[in-house]
């Protein structure tokens, strides 16, 4: 009998029409779809674990999944044969074998997301349920001294949701940098993990402060209230993008992905544009 291997794969996925990552009984998310291609494409069950569930309606660049397997295939053959069995809004990027001592969950050292925000005066239907939209003029400016303030180890409690299951509020959001060219605002985030609704909800705040109706102050007082009531609204899951997730060096596998690729996803060019 082949020993079992275990595989890491990098999804691709538009969150617009699917609930979220995490299996459902109706089957309508990311992980029943790819499990069933990847079933399908093995001709046996496969179970996977993925680095960070992502909620209904956002979307991943590099999301990371490990399972295990018996099956032995080229890298390409795992790439091109899942994708044959997947809907047009999902796809593998890349395949690698890993050790067994590898968990896409728990060897991730961060996670990165990216929120690409458009401010202008009419929104885009082009660029419906795939980026957020604010039509007030944002100050770059005042969302900067506000984001310096996010930073470090805090407790979250007054930016997570109520469903939020983590045991712990307390997170280190490692870095949240605002990058701003013409029309866009892209809202890079990394942290060592983050609660439900936790980036939402950050976005909330900043887009409240950047159109002035709160001071970059606030945050401040919110972090001590820990207090979800007296936060800004969950902000719209449109333009939230997992980037990636970091491993050791020792595993190999892809980084995040920047900004600029992001965007080229959006069919937007950066350089150009700036």
């Amino acid at each position: 009998m082949v020993a079992a291997q275990r595989m890491a794969l990098g999804l691709c996925y538009d969150g617009s029409a699917w609930h979220g990552w995490q299996t459902q009984p109706s089957g309508h998310t990311v992980q029943d779809q790819v499990e069933k291609a990847l079933s399908t494409f093995l001709v046996e069950p496969v179970s996977t674990i993925c680095a960070g569930r992502t909620d209904s309606g956002v979307h991943a660049l590099n999301q990371v999944v490990h399972f295990d397997t018996q099956v032995q295939r080229p890298a390409e053959s795992w790439v091109r044969g899942v994708n044959a069995f997947l809907p047009s809004s999902i796809a593998v990027q890349w395949a690698q074998p890993v050790s067994t001592d590898f968990s896409a969950r728990f060897s991730a050292q961060s996670r990165r997301y990216l929120y690409v925000l458009r401010n202008a005066r009419v929104r885009s239907p082009i660029l419906h349920q795939r980026v957020g939209w604010v039509f007030r003029p944002l100050c770059l400016q005042r969302m900067q001294e506000a984001a310096q303030l996010f930073l470090g180890t805090h407790d979250f409690s007054a930016f997570r949701s109520s469903e939020c299951q983590a045991i712990s509020p307390i997170r280190t959001l490692r870095q949240l940098t605002i990058h701003h060219c013409a029309d866009w605002f892209v809202f890079e985030f990394e942290a060592d993990g983050f609660l439900h609704h936790m980036i939402r909800n950050l976005m909330g705040v900043l887009v409240f402060v950047g159109t002035q109706r709160q001071s970059p102050q606030w945050v401040t007082e919110l972090l001590a209230a820990k207090d979800r009531s007296k936060a800004a609204p969950t902000f719209s899951a449109e333009g939230l993008y997992l980037a990636g997730v970091d491993y050791p060096d020792e595993f190999q596998l892809p980084r995040s992905t920047n900004v600029e690729s992001t965007l080229s996803h959006l069919g937007i060019n950066w350089q150009a544009a700036r």
